[in-house]
């Protein structure tokens, strides 16, 4: 899902009696202290049954019912999604389906819910200006990874690895393959013949592959860039760019968490 693309949608809908938009957002991030023991479920118990009260009194039929059918999508959302979630659930949704936006987030939000013309798009175009569409480059050694990210969530990964016989980066869609292991007395001859080959050649391969990486940034429409690994080579890969690069971690995290490395790029 392209969330910039939604909202933009989003942004064009008004609708009449006795059609509305559902907006909701939830915070329920766990170490919040607003929501120890699990607090977000009366939130949204609440926020809920907060409309159908007064639809009982105020609403037409048609109305209710449209509403009813909005509740039961959303209660069956986060009931299929209550052991995944993380720190928010964002969700826009009419009662005829023709609008249904259902997404988690690592961020926290403020808990609101709204039943009007317009849905309510003020936090999530905030939370876009904050953590717009990010590329997350890992490099270590001949492997490069990609993280396609927006609102912090992982939409894309992509891992590239450098032939050494051909020395052409292509893309790798198995099992990692790990570099060169270190015997018990020490690095062994074969690992360090391939460090020192690496070491002279590394400028001119990583070269190779940037003119790549700036293509995937403008089709990916990436807004920053995130430069992740040994601060020698991710500085090699990051001169070689045409892109502007936003930030550079000198850490080697290619082999980490996903999330671990999108909550310390995007994040901290």
């Amino acid at each position: 899902m392209d969330i910039n693309k939604e909202i933009k949608k989003l942004e064009n809908v008004y609708l009449e009696k006795p059609q509305r938009v559902f907006s909701m957002y939830l915070n329920t991030d766990p170490a919040d202290p607003e929501q120890q023991g699990g607090k977000w479920k009366l939130h949204l118990k609440n926020g809920l049954n907060s409309f159908e009260n007064y639809l009982q009194m105020d609403g037409d039929s048609d109305e209710k019912r449209n509403y009813w059918a909005v509740k039961e999508m959303v209660e069956k959302y986060i009931h299929e999604n209550e052991q995944s979630l993380a720190k928010s659930v964002v969700i826009f949704a009419t009662g005829d389906q023709s609008i249904w936006f259902a997404e988690k987030f690592q961020m926290p939000v403020e808990t609101e819910f709204s039943w009007e013309e317009t849905p309510k798009l003020d936090q999530i175009k905030e939370m876009l200006d904050q953590f717009p569409k990010t590329g997350i480059i890992l490099t270590q050694k001949e492997s490069i990874k990609i993280l396609d990210t927006e609102l912090g969530n992982l939409k894309d990964t992509r891992l590239y690895q450098l032939d050494l016989d051909t020395e052409d980066w292509r893309e790798h869609t198995g099992p990692h393959r790990a570099q060169p292991s270190m015997g018990s007395g020490g690095k062994n001859t074969k690992q360090e013949q391939f460090e020192a080959r690496f070491e002279a050649n590394r400028y001119r391969w990583y070269k190779s592959i940037a003119t790549h990486l700036d293509k995937l940034a403008k089709d990916k429409e990436w807004k920053k860039i995130i430069l992740v690994g040994n601060k020698e080579e991710a500085e090699d890969l990051s001169s070689n760019m045409n892109k502007e690069i936003t930030k550079l971690i000198p850490k080697n995290m290619l082999e980490q968490e996903k999330m671990k490395v999108i909550n310390e790029a995007v994040f901290s």
